[in-house]
């Protein structure tokens, strides 16, 4: 019990020495205060911070003119029909979004297989999400265009992005005009392939067996070809703008968007001209695809018979198809699409 109590006594002792130590180190008075230093330099005003969104709603906004551009693009064939899924290195520079970029910076016509491959689209002909600024509406490419089936250079103003795709691919053997040679075809499916408009529009990449080769005014007098027609005033979604299309059905019947050519052509006239410029050359392709069936190198369905054939017989086949996947029915242009047929013909009926 005493040790308990020395215990108690020697805390105490100790907790009073802590208390009078305390004690000794408090604070004096506040001393006076010391004289001002020396002012700083004044900061300039505040300047507000830039809106985040300033920049896109110079393209996004409330008018609605992107969404309706959306709305016809999301209805054309390029959106829905481009077979963007043929992927293969000959096949994707055209059919996929991303290769086309990457062709017209490198030049080549063929590429790796793409990774989530898209359809043309805004990103493809238009420098989107660039500056954030409407200078995103710039074209990818205004460049002329080098044909590649024959070195030809053309130069159709902002519709050289078109051209870039819409010629003839380059057929492994190339036939050539006025050889006696005979040439040997391998594949049902050799030929311009599809869409080769941009050089019927310059007038070159026909096989030109004989002479007397013209162009239509629309190769000369059109600026920028292909957009001033195809993309003008829009009808809907179903005609013009980015749906591109020169059709629409009214009533039960189809009618020229007729809004890019009336600067030119007599509204009044211009179905009439039309219907006859087309029965004209449809006459024509069919006199060409008779001669065709009947030597045996062309088929019911329009694709070459492979085997060997005279020069001018492969010519005659590489006609017929570059008029008929060129679709216009000779409105692009008349003169060179006639001759061509014409040409033909007569060199398959000597």
């Amino acid at each position: 019990m005493k040790k308990v109590n020395l215990i108690y006594l020697l805390s105490a002792v100790l907790f009073g020495v802590m208390l009078i130590m305390a004690s000794c180190t408090k604070e004096g008075p506040a001393g006076a205060n010391g004289a001002n230093g020396v002012d700083g330099q004044d900061g300039e005003d505040g300047i507000d911070g830039q809106d985040g969104t300033a920049t896109c709603v110079q393209c996004h906004d409330n008018s609605q003119v992107m969404f309706a551009k959306v709305m016809q693009w999301e209805s054309s064939t390029h959106a829905t029909g481009g077979n963007f899924e043929r992927n293969g290195e000959a096949c994707a520079p055209c059919h996929t979004s991303q290769e086309f970029l990457e062709r017209i910076v490198t030049g080549s016509q063929t590429s790796s297989v793409i990774n989530n491959p898209n359809p043309p689209n805004c990103y493809t002909c238009h420098n989107i999400h660039d500056s954030y600024t409407p200078e995103d509406w710039s074209l990818t490419t205004t460049a002329p265009v080098t044909i590649w089936i024959n070195g030809v250079s053309t130069d159709q103003g902002n519709a050289n992005v078109c051209v870039e795709c819409h010629q003839s691919l380059v057929p492994d053997p190339i036939p050539v005009p006025d050889s006696k040679e005979d040439i040997t075809i391998g594949s049902p499916y050799w030929g311009p392939h599809h869409g080769p408009q941009g050089a019927v529009m310059a007038g070159t990449g026909g096989y030109e067996v004989g002479g007397g080769y013209t162009n239509s005014m629309h190769s000369s007098i059109v600026e920028n070809t292909c957009i001033t027609c195809h993309l003008a005033t829009a009808y809907g979604i179903q005609a013009g703008g980015h749906n591109m299309g020169m059709t629409y059905a009214y009533h039960g019947h189809d009618v020229v968007n007729s809004a890019g050519c009336v600067e030119c052509h007599d509204p009044e006239g211009l179905e009439t001209k039309i219907e006859e410029t087309k029965d004209e050359i449809d006459g024509l392709l069919g006199d060409l695809r008779s001669i065709l069936l009947t030597q045996g190198v062309l088929d019911s369905s329009d694709h070459v018979i492979p085997g060997t054939m005279a020069m001018d017989q492969a010519g005659g086949v590489f006609n017929y198809l570059y008029v008929l996947e060129d679709r216009s029915g000779g409105a692009h242009n008349f003169n060179y699409t006639k001759k061509l047929m014409e040409n033909s013909i007569a060199s398959l009926s000597d």
